[in-house]
């Protein structure tokens, strides 16, 4: 009877992609995400109070 346990599963490979709560963002891409946030209220808001 043969063992069907992986006995090398240390030495396994870490997944190409990651789930985004558990990986470590950047200064960079903080900001990045903060600018995005800020135009997307700038439009929001902004362009039904400049047509009021």
């Amino acid at each position: 009877m043969s063992d069907d346990t992986d006995a090398d599963a240390d030495d396994a490979e870490p997944p190409e992609r990651s789930t985004a709560p558990q990986s470590e963002y950047t200064t960079g891409q903080v900001a990045f995400g903060f600018v995005v946030a800020l135009v997307g209220v700038a439009i929001t808001f902004g362009m039904p109070l400049a047509f009021l």
